[in-house]
């Protein structure tokens, strides 16, 4: 089946969704009774769920694509009262980071922190000889993608936009300043976030024995294909990557990345002598990149529940 254009990524905001009041109530005097007053009726889940939803959707608007680099201990004030788990967890994290940059919380946050992490490496490291092989990697999609069904009018222009900043990079065209003004601007930032995802399930589909079983064990109701799997949950926008979006693109364009999970559970990381408490690293490294022991990730990230941020290390 062709996937036609209407996946585009749109290059304009939605409104925000405005957020409950909090403001207090007076509360009214109930007439007397001899009879129990019956308790108010529980919100469904559901109907808790979609406020949530209301309320990162408002939020998401309002913060930038990519924000400002930070201290990681600025992370920490978020968890200073009530959540001493995630407080030890990012006092220990500072031992191997030293700052943070923040994406917005959109659904495309993975999608995001990846691609603008990468092309900020090449921006760093200044290493010619891996802008021109990404160069070759992204120019042999072109073929992978119409192979499993999109057009080549779908993706061109996305492509022909990413090849354009790992070349504005590598001719010295492209410093920090730009790349960051590039990923705030709707056009740029969203499309490039559309060509991760049209990557990211070209390569489910071309791998589908691989992906398949992860895939049926991941839904109680799974798709009932894997076609119909990128068609859900990985091609469209706003909707949030899982381990199988991270090892599919990781493999697809052959880039290391790490990923910090910061969750409340303590099981992920054991107390040490002095009371800290770490968090649950995993590396996700292509096998074409050699040894997991000898290669050096140039992509790290920090997974929240249900979101990703950049992290840097420590020089």
């Amino acid at each position: 089946m062709e996937h036609s254009g209407e996946n585009a990524p749109p290059t304009t905001a939605e409104p925000a969704a405005a957020t409950p009041s909090t403001e207090a109530q007076e509360p009214t005097p109930a007439a007397p009774s001899t009879e129990a007053a019956s308790a108010p009726e529980r919100p469904s889940d559901e109907a808790i769920l979609n406020q949530q939803n209301h309320i990162r959707a408002g939020i998401a608007q309002i913060a930038p694509y990519i924000g400002e680099k930070a201290p990681l201990a600025s992370l920490m004030a978020e968890y200073m009262h009530g959540n001493e788990v995630f407080v030890r967890k990012i006092q220990n994290l500072e031992h191997s980071y030293s700052h943070i940059r923040r994406t917005r919380g959109d659904g495309n946050c993975f999608f995001r922190a990846f691609i603008f992490s990468y092309l900020e490496n090449l921006l760093n490291t200044l290493d010619k000889a891996e802008c021109s092989r990404i160069l070759t990697c992204v120019q042999s999609w072109r073929k992978k993608l119409v192979d499993v069904g999109f057009q080549e009018l779908v993706f061109e222009d996305a492509m022909e936009l990413l090849l354009q900043q790992v070349n504005g990079i590598l001719h010295g065209n492209i410093g920090q300043e730009a790349l960051e003004g590039a990923f705030q601007d709707d056009m740029i930032s969203n499309t490039l976030v559309f060509l991760m995802r049209l990557i990211t399930s070209a390569e489910v589909q071309r791998r589908e024995d691989h992906f398949l079983p992860f895939i049926l064990g991941m839904y109680d109701e799974p798709p009932v294909s894997v076609s119909a799997f990128t068609q859900r949950y990985v091609e469209p926008m706003a909707e949030e990557s899982d381990n199988i979006h991270i090892v599919a693109l990781t493999d697809a364009l052959q880039v290391p990345v790490t990923v910090v999970y910061l969750d409340r559970s303590e099981s992920f990381g054991a107390p040490s002598d002095s009371g800290d408490m770490s968090a649950n690293v995993h590396q996700f490294i292509p096998s074409e990149c050699g040894p997991p022991n000898e290669v050096q990730a140039r992509v790290h990230v920090l997974y929240r529940p249900g979101h990703y941020d950049i992290l840097y290390r420590r020089s």
